[in-house]
């Protein structure tokens, strides 16, 4: 077989998804015995100090025979996630006025407690 068409056989079907500096690779490959079967590719962008970069990239290989199974839980946690929290994205890169709860909570405790601000001179 030559080369092409080992190519061939390996392209089949390609989907790509930009998500910020993440990037997903939708792939429908062959197998030997000429069945099909998807890899996902999740490739991030890291950049050095100098300016210079790298990906880092995780693959998983789904077959047939676990479309369904995978299918219903990928559903499962994506309508739990949104009935949890809603559709609306909440992080600090979303929003600019984003704030933890550990950072808010943090600066509720540090002004009730040693404040002075709220001092009257009457009170002397």
């Amino acid at each position: 077989m030559s080369e092409r068409d080992l190519m061939d056989q390996e392209e089949i079907h390609s989907k790509v998804l930009r998500a910020g500096r993440r990037t997903y690779f939708f792939d429908v490959r062959s197998t030997k015995a000429g069945d099909y079967y998807l890899t996902i590719t999740e490739s991030k962008k890291f950049t050095h100090d100098d300016g210079s970069f790298h990906y880092k990239k995780h693959k998983i290989y789904l077959y047939k025979e676990d479309f369904e199974a995978f299918r219903e839980n990928v559903e499962e946690m994506m309508d739990f996630i949104i009935n949890e929290k809603g559709k609306e994205v909440i992080s600090e890169r979303h929003q600019k006025d984003f704030k933890k709860e550990e950072e808010t909570s943090n600066a509720e405790d540090s002004n009730s407690s040693g404040s002075f601000t709220d001092v009257s001179f009457d009170d002397i």
